[in-house]
């Protein structure tokens, strides 16, 4: 299916031919006529599947109609997502799909001055797309008024919750009008979210799109087992590795990731780290050099994992095993996205095993290892589920693996993102 057979209007269409795309996602081809008849909508989807689009370009085309024949007063729309990148990037997208349209939109985020942000809203704006913290700071202060919202969305609601946020999306909704056509996406559908989404959404329809437990099957997988202390080195022997043209690596704490940016720069590799702990103009200089290539290694904790969205990342790297299942499918969903190719890269020491038990349990199929390698764990009695050396420098140790030239080569690795055909995120 080609976005023309969608019903959008021409400027959109054209804004979509731009930017290369011409093939909706399942997301997409699903929830755009869905949103287009004005019903709400629960979107179960994890990261990559091109979720911004489908509920973006409904949406502008919808409050261009209003503009022309209804001429609405005052924020028509309020998107309310959990990190000040994912906000940013959505305020991208509707930049990009709405480049032929009249419509205003801006992005409210806290971590930096509100001058710039409250000029804009006083200049007026049709969209607004918010973190809750900012989002009831400059409701407070009279800078933003939700009476007329039309249209509501709930982003990551899933992420909402594992940070912290629950009880400031429930303030900001009860702030808005009833009558409204509301958007709920999450990943997951813990207890709570299932229950706040059947609090605020009326008669939905229900889009399900690759569930968390799985992982795209335009990610290549592999796994390393790895002492502890040699994980520094391993990570720089991948590295060199031509074909890793961007590398997307994660830690499960800010220090850690302050520790492999350092060491990776002191090894000549230019790495920069992204975490709660930057501020905010850090953490955006340090993504966009890496989204321009400037910067070759992007060192991230997990609060970045669904705040990440970087065409064709070549690779990410598991430098530490979460020790939360989802969250691998999360971290390595930055890459393979929209049907392009991409490698995931996970190192496994000693006392990871147990986390990576429960991700291959989660995701239903073992990761293949990598086995021959330079810097393999060392052998310990007892240690039944490790696997064994194997003198094949580079050999896949699973059954119906095959043999790859080097530990980190592949068949998808190299130029192989080019050619592929882009879709919207």
């Amino acid at each position: 299916m080609s976005f023309e057979k969608l019903s959008l209007i021409e400027p959109i269409l054209r804004a979509l031919k731009t930017e290369g795309y011409t093939t909706p996602t399942p997301i997409q081809e699903q929830a755009i006529p869905i949103l287009l008849e004005r019903k709400d909508l629960l979107g179960c989807a994890q990261t990559g599947t091109g979720k911004t689009a489908a509920f973006a370009i409904p949406i502008l085309q919808l409050l261009h109609q209003d503009e022309l024949y209804k001429a609405s007063v005052g924020i028509s729309t309020l998107i309310l997502t959990p990190t000040r990148e994912l906000a940013i990037q959505i305020g991208e997208s509707f930049a990009a799909y709405g480049r032929h349209l009249k419509l205003k939109h801006t992005v409210i985020f806290g971590g930096v001055s509100q001058k710039s942000q409250t000029d804009a809203l006083r200049a007026g704006v049709n969209i607004l797309i918010a973190t809750p913290g900012r989002l009831l700071d400059l409701m407070n202060q009279r800078y933003v008024k939700l009476d007329h919202i039309k249209i509501f969305v709930l982003d990551e609601a899933d992420r909402m919750l594992d940070m912290g946020f629950i009880h400031d999306v429930k303030k900001v909704i009860a702030k808005l009008p009833p009558k409204r056509q509301t958007l709920f996406f999450s990943a997951t559908m813990p207890k709570e979210i299932s229950s706040l989404a059947n609090s605020i959404l009326t008669n939905p329809v229900r889009v399900e799109v690759t569930p968390v437990s799985s992982t795209a099957n335009t990610i290549q997988q592999s796994l390393y087992y790895v002492d502890k202390k040699n994980k520094k080195s391993l990570l720089l022997h991948l590295l060199k590795d031509e074909s890793v043209i961007t590398a997307l690596v994660f830690t499960r704490t800010k220090h850690g990731a302050d520790k492999v940016t350092t060491d990776l720069n002191k090894a000549g590799v230019h790495a920069e780290a992204i975490h709660g702990n930057k501020s905010q103009n850090a953490r955006q200089r340090a993504l966009s050099n890496f989204k321009l290539q400037k910067t070759r290694v992007l060192v991230a904790t997990d609060i970045a994992a669904r705040g990440i969205d970087v065409d064709e990342l070549s690779t990410v790297i598991n430098f530490e095993l979460p020790n939360i299942p989802e969250t691998y499918v999360h971290r390595i969903g930055r890459t393979g996205r929209a049907g392009l190719s991409g490698k995931s890269i996970s190192f496994c020491d000693f006392e990871e095993r147990e986390f990576l038990r429960d991700i291959q349990k989660l995701i239903g199929k073992p990761i293949p290892v990598i086995d021959g390698h330079p810097f393999p764990m060392t052998a310990t009695s007892g240690d039944a589920d490790k696997p064994k050396e194997v003198p094949r420098h580079g050999q896949q140790r699973r059954n119906g693996s095959r043999p790859t030239s080097s530990p980190s080569s592949s068949a998808h690795a190299g130029k192989s993102w080019g050619g592929r055909q882009r879709r919207p995120n």
